[in-house]
């Protein structure tokens, strides 16, 4: 093992259920993301280091994912407050950490953590890590100039677009011109908390005896759509009714249009590409008794559908496969052919704003080029008169509306009813990711 690495490991000498244990851990999180691995797969790498007890985790995910959130903001802030940059980047990453508790309060105006708190708990982590503990003055100087200055650093701060924002700036930037009506409340949207929608299984049950359900279980919930149900309060997926035993999924209402719009009839052959974690798949399959075909081109990304198809009791030919590529297939077309492509998952910034400080600009474009390639690899695959629904998760007019019409021109594929861009919005009874969907049928000729 290197000496970056041993650095990088998360110890702490701390009860894990101190603010202090959840800093660090969420501090390695973080500094993870800023190398340029996603947040889950850096939570998974912290939780795997060491045992620790599901509320730890629960709090160390809380603070990652708040930190994401405003770490526009944060970054300004240490940039204001220290000569240079504070190194290494764990130590970095506590001080965002721990400056995302001491701003940003809820609608009644309270944060998280009383603020002495959360910066003495801050210090007591630092002290507890080898590679930290030389660093714990600066910790307690930097984070009690914050609380002396709090007003007039924020004041400063604030004129910052990134801090302003809690978004690179070339996005904030695109998103204006994409969006001149609209860009301001759509950043807004992506630095709420998602709600936790479900998705109930209708081969199972129906959405009014589920939400019965929920109702005897003292959950409070809204149906958000034909199969669509929100929790009023979010709770773990091990408390939800039926979850384990396949009768409701998490997901968005707006993911959950892409079954009805492909149109399914029993006995259909259905090819779900780009199909993990599985969510849509299973939805196809509550839908209409169809044969599927989900591919993708991770195997570990398949694990998940396969576990998914289990926990559901449906059935689908579970396969790998380059959706750009034509190795898998066996020539025979599809009735269905559902295009969930890679994209920038600009639309989706809530539930994962690691994204936002993972893209680049140049990302659009090149997936963009990947996109357009696997759409016109996948509609040699439609039979004529079948139906291909084009969807991302993503709000760039790039790889959503312009990506549409140019694939229809190069096709001359027939344009049918669909509801185009989804913007993201968080109404009480309209709360939803922003999505879009484009369905195209084949001609006959």
């Amino acid at each position: 093992m290197s000496k970056k690495s041993r650095t990088n490991r998360f110890r702490s000498s701390l009860p894990a259920d101190s603010l202090g244990f959840a800093l660090l851990g969420a501090a390695h999180a973080v500094a993870g993301v800023e190398n340029g691995t996603a947040l889950p797969a850096a939570l998974s790498s912290v939780f795997g280091q060491t045992a620790i007890p599901p509320q730890a985790a629960g709090a160390i995910q809380y603070i990652a994912y708040r930190c994401m959130r405003c770490l526009g903001l944060s970054r300004t802030l240490l940039r204001l407050m220290t000569q240079k940059q504070p190194e290494p980047s764990v130590l970095r990453a506590l001080l965002y950490c721990t400056l995302s508790l001491l701003v940003e309060p809820d609608e009644n105006g309270n944060l998280p953590y009383e603020p002495f708190t959360a910066v003495n708990q801050s210090v007591a982590a630092a002290a507890s890590a080898r590679s930290l503990s030389h660093s714990k003055g600066m910790v307690n100087a930097v984070l009690r100039r914050f609380l002396r200055e709090k007003d007039a650093l924020l004041a400063q701060a604030g004129k910052d677009t990134e801090a302003a924002w809690n978004y690179p700036e070339w996005w904030v930037r695109d998103m204006a011109t994409a969006y001149p009506e609209n860009w301001k409340s759509i950043l807004n949207t992506g630095n709420t908390t998602p709600p936790l929608t479900l998705r109930v299984n209708h081969k199972k049950g129906t959405t009014a005896a589920y939400l019965d359900q929920l109702s005897r279980a003292g959950m409070d919930a809204v149906q958000v759509g034909p199969a669509a149900v929100m929790l009023k309060t979010p709770v773990p997926v091990s408390r939800i009714p039926g979850f384990a035993e396949g009768r409701v999924s998490v997901q968005d209402a707006a993911a959950q249009y892409a079954a009805s719009l492909l149109d399914l009839q029993n006995g259909m052959q259905v090819l779900d590409a780009c199909a993990a974690p599985g969510g849509k798949t299973g939805h196809i399959l509550e839908t209409a008794d169809v044969r599927v075909l989900a591919l993708d081109k991770d195997a570990r990304r398949l694990e998940r559908i396969r576990e998914n198809m289990l926990r559901l009791e449906l059935q689908a030919d579970i396969r790998q496969g380059d959706a750009a590529a034509t190795s898998w297939w066996d020539g025979r077309p599809f009735d269905r052919i559902l295009a969930d492509v890679p994209c920038t998952a600009s639309g989706i910034v809530r539930r994962h704003p690691d994204i936002r400080w993972l893209r680049r600009k140049a990302d659009k474009d090149q997936l963009t080029t990947l996109s357009a390639q696997i759409l016109d690899n996948l509609w040699q695959m439609l039979r004529p008169d079948g139906k291909l629904l084009f969807v991302t998760c993503s709000l760039w007019p790039e790889e959503s509306e312009m990506q549409a019409a140019s694939f229809a021109l190069r096709h001359q594929a027939k344009r049918l009813a669909a509801p185009g861009q989804l913007l993201p919005v968080t109404d009480h009874e309209n709360n939803h990711d922003g999505l879009f969907y484009a369905l195209f049928q084949k001609s006959t000729a």
